[in-house]
């Protein structure tokens, strides 16, 4: 629909295959445990409907963000593994190329689902946030000269050695 969907959704399908195989076939491999990446999915599918609860939250309307459709892709990834036990580079290269064609085309037909996103932009600007929650500037530099801040940094300064005293002469 337009141009920065178009590389966003690119971006997001090469980043998201790479951190489910790369995450799952890492941990697979060291531990054995087929039903990995199923898991690893699963978590990161919390994490995401987390951010999307988050959005919907500021305002935004339900399908304004949409979550990424991980699961079918890291079980046949675990499939993949479990047929190819014998051979773990089988399971990267045979399991990765599985994972890295589904998964785009998982989110595809999600996207497809949404509404216009052009719209949907245009209609819900950025929320602005409260006055509560509005950052201060940071008052860098305002006090150095001030005699509270001489006299603090000087206690802080002089409190080592006169601790060190104040326990040398405990000892006594």
């Amino acid at each position: 629909y337009t141009d920065w969907a178009w590389t966003s959704f690119v971006v997001f399908s090469i980043s998201q295959s790479t951190m489910l195989v790369v995450g799952a076939i890492y941990h697979m491999l060291f531990t054995g445990v087929p039903g990995t990446a199923t898991y690893y999915a699963t978590i990161m599918t919390i994490y995401t409907w987390v951010a999307k609860g988050a959005w919907f939250a500021l305002g935004y309307p339900y399908d304004f963000i949409v979550t990424p459709v991980w699961i079918p892709s890291a079980m046949l990834l675990d499939l993949t593994y479990w047929a190819t036990r014998r051979n773990k580079h089988a399971a990267i290269i045979i399991g990765g190329t599985l994972v890295g064609l589904s998964l785009p085309i998982f989110n595809m037909i999600n996207l497809l689902l949404v509404r216009d996103p052009r719209e949907m932009a245009f209609k819900y600007p950025r929320p602005t946030l409260p006055p509560c929650m509005t950052p201060i500037e940071p008052q860098v530099g305002k006090f150095y000269n001030s005699p509270v801040a001489l006299g603090s940094g000087a206690g802080a300064v002089l409190s080592v050695p006169i601790a060190a005293l104040g326990a040398k002469l405990n000892t006594w």
